[in-house]
């Protein structure tokens, strides 16, 4: 069987960073995880293709070799997604679907009419898909009836599908489930409040693929919630700290935690040893009273500042992920946010509009309270609430462009990067030859571009040079990746003229 595996689109926002990736001629940010791990759960004698709408669309060649096309997405991607199936039907092609969004909102996916619907974890589904397929059975929906997969039965992810050269970052999960109950968060409906993981010894074998392929840059580990289960991570990390002795520290690795990490010094010393140096944090807001509404009580049993300055000081980069628009929220929510992240020195800071994401609890909530606006979200970060929110929407709206062009300005954003990196734990290792050595000059020109924009071309110019070498003076070791963190402006700068432009027409447009 011929599969043509088809990723779509992501619609452009702060998250696609493709402003600061096309500096280093890169295309995106990570790869389809979820269609090589598809790949790795089907017969051994089926020929892939690959297509990342992010990177390239399908040929022609590549439409007329396919027998079957095989589409997984996010809800975010849900545009594209139902573009590309009603596509592969123009065609004559049978389609399978599966994700998040087709597992989420199956009926409204099969009603663009795909032939199967392959729901929830690949490593229940794809078998009865496969059977049916054997039948000739011409469609099926397949759901696994609410059971959970279990990881230490998955297998390493078909890794050389990927076109290594257009992404900046590799992806790789250890589990999949979250222990906390979010309100708005849609982890817990998909997979569970229980984090099941795989051994150590299946991720360490994914790492030595991405050895004997050569790469040399960073891994993102996409867990919702690495820490879920602390006693498994824990036996992960005594493992890769001897795995990344052994290879010579071949990569720095990233990943999502809760902020309760930070009541773990064991937990920071080990991702320290095994090169971990950033962690994307879910602070959402530091208003007691919104986080206790939104059942968010992991981030009220400790204090936010205090956290943020152990992880960083345990040599973790803080990316800082903070929702505007929660129930009973008070004026000022955009204000209170942006005098967090400038006292706290967070360079990265994902901000958006809360949204309900479908068969979430706030979604269920609701849609029983009759405050849903429509049946789906609208998840880009360029449109309004899905939802009437407790205050006016063009309060939330208005503090969201505000505090957002705010956190966007280059010299804050300069300062503020500056600032955390002075404060920053300087990683306990040197970079390896094989990453010194494969420095190519695609990162010598994206240096020198930045130095023209941010060091001559713009008013930056004098806090760059001075940020720079005093950084160099100061914590010379946390210097490279500074300065990767300092290019995230070049995305920010557009990203958030594109907020003020879109947002602020929908607010002029008056009461939604």
């Amino acid at each position: 069987m011929r599969a043509l595996l088809v990723s779509p689109q992501f619609p452009k926002n702060m998250w696609t960073y493709e402003r600061a990736l096309a500096l280093i001629k890169r295309k995106s940010a990570l790869p389809p995880l979820s269609l090589v791990t598809v790949a790795a759960l089907l017969p051994e004698d089926w020929e892939f293709k690959l297509i990342d709408r992010n990177v390239r669309p399908a040929t022609e060649a590549e439409w007329d070799w396919a027998e079957i096309v095989l589409i997984s997405a996010m809800t975010t991607q849900k545009e594209d997604f139902l573009a590309q199936v009603r596509e592969a039907k123009r065609r004559g092609k049978r389609v399978a679907v599966g994700g998040p969004y087709p597992t989420t909102l199956p009926d409204e996916v099969q009603a663009a009419g795909p032939d199967y619907l392959v729901l929830n974890e690949g490593e229940l589904t794809i078998p009865p898909f496969l059977a049916a397929l054997r039948r000739g059975e011409p469609s099926g929906r397949f759901s696994g009836n609410g059971a959970f997969a279990d990881l230490t039965q998955s297998p390493v992810p078909r890794f050389d599908l990927w076109d290594l050269d257009a992404y900046d970052t590799l992806s790789v999960q250890f589990s999949r489930g979250c222990p906390f109950q979010c309100e708005f968060c849609d982890v817990t409906a998909i997979y569970g409040r229980r984090a099941r993981v795989k051994t150590p010894a299946q991720l360490l074998r994914e790492l030595d693929q991405f050895w004997k392929l050569g790469w040399n840059r960073y891994v993102f580990i996409v867990d919702d919630n690495f820490v879920g289960n602390r006693a498994k991570v824990r036996g992960l990390l005594q493992e890769l700290q001897r795995w990344q002795k052994q290879h010579g520290y071949p990569f720095y690795f990233q990943t999502e935690a809760s902020v309760d990490l930070a009541d773990d010094p064991e937990l920071l010393d080990l991702m320290s040893l095994c090169n971990f140096n950033s962690v994307f944090l879910g602070v959402e807001t530091p208003d007691q009273a919104s986080l206790t509404a939104a059942h968010k009580t992991q981030n009220t049993r400790l204090s936010l500042d205090e956290a943020v300055e152990k992880i960083t000081r345990a040599g973790l980069c803080v990316m800082g992920g903070f929702i505007i628009g929660f129930d009973g929220e008070q004026p000022g929510a955009g204000e209170r946010i942006y005098d967090f992240v400038e006292r706290n020195s967070i360079p990265t800071t994902l901000f958006s509009m809360l949204q309900a994401l479908p068969h979430t609890a706030l979604w269920h909530r609701l849609r029983r309270e009759g405050r849903l606006i429509g049946e789906d979200a609208r998840l880009n970060q360029d449109t309004l609430m899905n939802f009437i929110p407790t205050r006016p929407i063009q309060e939330v709206a208005s503090e969201y462009v505000e505090t957002t062009w705010k956190l966007y300005d280059p010299c804050r954003f300069m300062d503020r990067t500056y600032r955390h990196f002075l404060m920053l734990g300087p990683p306990r290792w040197q970079p390896s030859e094989r990453i010194k050595v494969k420095h190519s000059w695609r990162d010598i020109r994206a240096l020198l571009t930045m130095c023209w924009r941010q060091g001559v071309k713009r008013n930056t110019r004098w806090k760059y040079w001075h940020h720079l070498f005093s950084l160099l003076r100061r914590n010379p070791r946390v210097t490279g990746h500074y300065i990767c963190v300092s290019a995230h402006i070049e995305h920010f700068l557009w990203y958030r003229q594109q907020t003020r432009h879109k947002i602020g027409a929908l607010v002029a447009a008056g009461p939604m």
